[in-house]
C-alpha cells in the first residue's frame, strides 16, 4: 500500500461533481457502477488527489437499505482506491440492485475488476 502515501482521498459532495462524473467513463460491475472523471491537470504545489462519491437511488429500498449500500460501497472504495486509483481523477460508486444482500468477497471483486477496466480503457490510446 505505497501508493497510498502518494495522494489524498476525499470524498465528493456537492452535486454538480457528481453529474459531471455522470458523463465521464462509467463500467457496471454486477452490483456496482462506477463513473471516473479526470479533473484539471495539478497546478505547481498541489498535492496528487483522488475523490469519490456514493450514490444509491430509491430503486435499492428505503432509507435503511441505501445508507447500507452506501456503508458497503464506502469500505470497499476505502480497501481498493489506494491500490487501484489513479490520482487526478473523481470517482463516483452507484449501488445497483442485490448491493446489500451481495457477499462481501463478490462486491470487492465486482469493484475492484470495474476499477481495473476504467484504468485499462484510459490507459489505451484513442484510434
Amino acid at each position: 500500500m505505497s501508493d497510498a502515501a502518494q495522494f489524498k482521498i476525499e470524498r465528493l459532495r456537492k452535486r454538480p461533481d457528481f453529474l459531471a462524473c455522470a458523463q465521464a467513463a462509467h463500467c457496471a460491475r454486477g452490483a456496482v457502477l462506477v463513473q471516473a472523471r479526470p479533473r484539471a491537470p495539478l497546478t505547481e504545489g498541489e498535492a496528487p488527489l483522488v475523490r469519490a462519491g456514493f450514490t444509491a437511488t430509491k430503486r435499492i429500498g428505503g432509507a435503511v437499505q441505501r445508507n447500507r449500500a452506501k456503508r458497503r460501497l464506502r469500505e470497499a472504495a476505502r480497501l481498493l482506491l489506494p491500490d487501484l486509483a489513479s490520482p487526478g481523477f473523481d470517482y463516483v460508486f452507484v449501488a445497483r440492485g442485490g448491493v446489500t444482500t451481495r457477499p462481501w468477497p463478490r462486491l470487492l471483486d465486482d469493484v475492484k475488476s470495474a476499477l481495473i477496466r476504467l484504468a485499462a480503457d484510459r490507459d489505451r490510446p484513442a484510434t
